[in-house]
């Protein structure tokens, strides 16, 4: 009996941890770039549930036998197993503003690629965002939301001089007569970058996404004046939170009635006249 203690427990801590996602999608579903998380649920290994027994059988003289007898699968629990950013493009915004920018994909050559803009965060390291939320700062280069510098190809800030810029679709920076491209990385499997939080993400082993350029499968184009907007279905999502709540309270009856059963088993038939 004590077996379903823990596999109620299980669920219970599987949906409260869906819960968080679910609710941290919600949270952003207003931060332009933002890619929601799925979590992905797995059950524990099953069990194999065998009745063991010995049969007698009477010929000249009895004799007993070993069998077995099976039972069936018992499953003891489900868990969240991980928790992945979906990296469909989201719808783009007209902010007005020049400093903002949406990528938008073009031709991917594989299902689970994805392109980013380049960043260098406060530790010099690259990272990589969807987040074109960007302005200039009192130096007159390219910074995100978050202060990190906006890099070029060739992994350098990016400088206006403080004067007016245009981009291109191609991603080119064009500040009078000078032209710096915009760094585009492309990631062939972008459920294996890590989420860092800010709306950046980073590659394992802290390797370097390969140049969207470069890759002659990749077409894209880059819209200044624009913004993508996060692709939370808040809808779907407010949905999927409630669904999470009734399996959660459901898990929460089952401990419930295994504690009034052993209350019983204690209290009414083990007690002692």
């Amino acid at each position: 009996m004590l077996r379903g203690f823990y596999t109620a427990t299980s669920g219970m801590i599987a949906q409260q941890r869906r819960q968080e996602a679910l609710s941290n999608n919600v949270a952003n579903a207003l931060t332009p770039g933002y890619k929601q998380d799925q979590a992905t649920l797995k059950a524990f290994p099953e069990m194999l549930i065998e009745r063991m027994e010995n049969k007698t059988f009477p010929p000249r003289r009895e004799t007993t036998i070993p069998m077995r007898t099976r039972v069936g699968a018992l499953n003891t629990g489900v868990y969240v197993q991980e928790t992945i950013p979906d990296f469909a493009q989201g719808a783009l915004k007209n902010t007005g503003i020049s400093t903002d920018m949406a990528l938008v994909n073009g031709v991917l050559p594989d299902d689970n690629g994805s392109l980013f803009f380049t960043v260098q965060n406060a530790e010099g390291e690259t990272r990589y965002t969807r987040n074109g939320n960007f302005t200039v700062d009192g130096q007159g280069l390219l910074v995100s939301n978050q202060g990190y510098y906006v890099l070029d190809q060739t992994g350098n800030p990016i400088s206006t001089d403080g004067q007016e810029f245009n981009v291109t679709a191609e991603g080119s920076v064009q500040v009078g007569n000078q032209a710096t491209q915009l760094g585009i990385a492309y990631s062939a499997n972008a459920n294996q970058l890590v989420k860092e939080g800010e709306g950046l993400f980073r590659a394992e082993d802290g390797q370097v996404l390969e140049n969207a350029r470069t890759n002659q499968g990749v077409t894209f184009s880059v819209q200044q004046n624009y913004l993508e907007n996060s692709n939370v279905d808040t809808a779907q999502t407010m949905t999927d939170m409630m669904q999470a709540y009734r399996m959660f309270e459901a898990n929460q009856k089952v401990i419930q009635a295994y504690d009034q059963s052993l209350d019983k088993a204690v209290n009414e038939i083990g007690r002692l006249r």
